[in-house]
């Protein structure tokens, strides 16, 4: 049994009062063939999901739309009643019609209805953290913060989060109600986002990198990555996580898998050290 657990990556306080280790787990892989219904083996995702916890992982990201709804009930049937230390993290505003058919929601009902339905399917009075899945062009922008500060006002949220938006949202949003952190595509390859970063670590506001596991042209043969993976021992996604962890202390990395191999290598790149050289060497946009 591995002896690195995912506190070795150090820890964030998300709205200055969820303390979680910074590498945390995403549960989309948790549902049927491609990401829709439920996780084919129910028994090997509870197992997968209290190895988790036994690794140190103390923040889970799901949301309503995964499975739908699966993901969510599984956490529940794993880990309820939640450990102490373990945060929860669920999203609401992107709906699912089917395998890889997607559309935004921000209907104030809807988002209302979605909060309330997590609540009962995750067991939880107040979600710790509940983010806007997606900003939906078609409906006013301060409706859907208002419904947010509404949920939170009331109790059943802890702290407000939003999903793939720009600075100026970010900004915007904040004028509404707090915003606690904020869950953008970025990783070693794929660094459109570096401006809402810079926002965030500069607001306090956790950095939460979807796909961070994405390696793109870095770790082809004689890569910048593959090279530097190989004298750290480690794989090419290992040291991708390494260089996210090391970018700055607001981002929070939620990688998923299926796999309890794949989970013990993920938690075991918190220990990895990457030289300055080397991460010099993979925050160069031209490697």
């Amino acid at each position: 049994m591995s002896t690195i657990t995912a506190a070795s990556s150090g820890s964030f306080t998300i709205g200055g009062e969820l303390k979680v280790n910074r590498l945390g787990y995403g549960t989309m892989q948790l549902t049927g063939p491609g990401v829709w219904g439920p996780f084919p083996d129910q028994e090997a995702g509870v197992r997968l999901l209290r190895r988790a916890v036994e690794l140190g992982v103390t923040l889970f990201d799901t949301a309503d739309s995964y499975g739908p709804g699966t993901a969510e009930e599984l956490l529940r049937k794993a880990l309820h009643p939640y450990p102490e230390d373990v945060v929860i993290a669920t999203k609401a505003g992107l709906t699912r019609f089917g395998p890889g058919q997607w559309g935004s929601d921000g209907r104030p009902d809807y988002l209302r209805r979605q909060a309330e339905s997590s609540l009962r399917r995750l067991g939880l009075e107040r979600i710790p953290l509940f983010q806007l899945h997606r900003i939906d062009p078609t409906v006013p922008f301060e409706d859907q913060m208002g419904v947010l500060k509404e949920l939170r006002d009331e109790g059943k949220v802890a702290h407000v989060g939003l999903s793939e938006v720009g600075v100026e949202e970010l900004e915007r949003a904040r004028a509404i109600v707090p915003i606690a952190s904020v869950q953008n595509l970025y990783n070693v390859a794929q660094r459109d986002s570096e401006d809402v970063l810079r926002y965030a670590e500069a607001h306090d506001i956790a950095f939460l990198p979807w796909f961070p596991l994405a390696t793109g042209r870095l770790a082809r043969p004689g890569g910048p990555l593959a090279r530097i993976a190989s004298h750290l021992n480690a794989s090419p996604s290992q040291a991708a996580l390494a260089w996210l962890l090391r970018r700055s202390p607001v981002v929070l990395p939620i990688p998923g898998t299926s796999s309890v191999a794949h989970l013990e290598d993920n938690v075991a790149a918190a220990a990895l050290n990457l030289s300055q050289d080397d991460f010099e060497a993979l925050s160069d946009p031209f490697s």
